[in-house]
């Protein structure tokens, strides 16, 4: 059967929780809500809250368009995102092919009630369960057959759309990063060490800091450039960040992911880099010549500069 880890959000494990399971990716707004009634459920039940999810994606294990997949959170800033909206409990359950031919009847048996002791469960709108893909409506009256208290949470919108992991996703593969963020209630992130390039920012007077993504199953935004907040040794820096393939120096590197810190000059090779996207300032494009390329770059600073006088670190 499959492993399970249980993650300590402050917590000893106990029987009688209050739960709710899913993927989650992204933890978003949609998520929060279903976190919300977690956490409200739980206290007037007098349980802890539990979050119970999976890794990784199912997507990944059914060979269901694998190669394409790409997450908004790493399992980590999940489990984090989760600590910060009040979840006493997390765990994790392996995904396997096993545990995706088991009904949800078996799930709720098995897993919710024999092995995490659940006595009440958080239902969002679209979740579903099982070998049959069973929908919410259909696990409330599977749960309630069980013995367990099923609460279905309905679906927040934006002005356009339901607001969904997919949703989300499309939003920042398309540069509506600053939407992306507002339905994700934080700013998108990526995290990674920093890894040499070509020096050919230095050499414009724009050192640049290369990302080698921790994760490579992360979302990269769409090519172009942003403004951004960057985070290294601890201390955030105002900055630019360029995604794509460098049409201008046209180095074969393939995709890209460079940040200048501005008013920052230090080695910071080796060392964690977290950037943060504020917002969209352009595409990517080719320049004629190395000087243009550095007069747009300044332009792009001094836009960043600008966008994130309006903001906060």
């Amino acid at each position: 059967s499959s492993d399970v880890c249980s993650s300590d959000l402050g917590f000893r494990a106990c029987k009688m929780v209050v739960a709710a399971t899913g993927f989650f990716d992204g933890v978003h707004l949609g998520h929060a809500k279903v976190v919300e009634q977690l956490c409200a459920t739980a206290r007037a039940e007098g349980s802890p809250s539990a979050i119970i999810t999976f890794w990784p994606h199912p997507r990944s294990i059914l060979r269901q368009d694998a190669g394409k997949l790409r997450l908004l959170n790493s399992l980590e800033e999940k489990e984090a995102r989760f600590k910060s909206l009040g979840v006493d409990q997390g765990h994790v359950i392996e995904f396997t092919r096993e545990l995706s031919k088991m009904t949800a009847e078996q799930f709720i048996r098995e897993y919710l009630i024999d092995r995490f002791g659940v006595t009440a469960l958080v239902v969002g709108y679209d979740h579903r369960l099982g070998c049959r893909n069973t929908g919410s409506d259909d696990i409330v009256r599977i749960a309630g057959s069980c013995g367990i208290k099923a609460v279905r949470v309905g679906a927040i919108s934006d002005s356009y759309n339901t607001i969904s992991s997919t949703y989300i996703r499309n939003l920042i593969e398309t540069g509506g990063i600053e939407r992306a963020n507002a339905l994700l209630g934080y700013e998108y992130t990526l995290k990674g060490v920093v890894v040499r390039g070509q020096g050919k920012g230095r050499q414009m007077g724009f050192r640049t800091a290369n990302m080698g993504l921790y994760d490579p199953l992360k979302l990269v935004p769409y090519n172009g450039v942003y403004a951004v907040w960057a985070t290294v040794e601890g201390k955030t820096y105002k900055g630019v960040c360029n995604i794509g393939c460098r049409p201008t120096t046209e180095d074969g590197r393939g995709l890209t992911i460079e940040t200048h810190l501005l008013d920052f000059d230090e080695d910071i090779y080796g060392l964690d880099l977290s950037v943060r996207f504020v917002e969209f300032i352009r595409e990517e494009q080719r320049f004629g010549s190395m000087e243009s390329l550095r007069v747009q770059l300044l332009k792009d600073a001094d836009a960043a500069t600008q966008i994130l006088k309006q903001a906060h670190p």
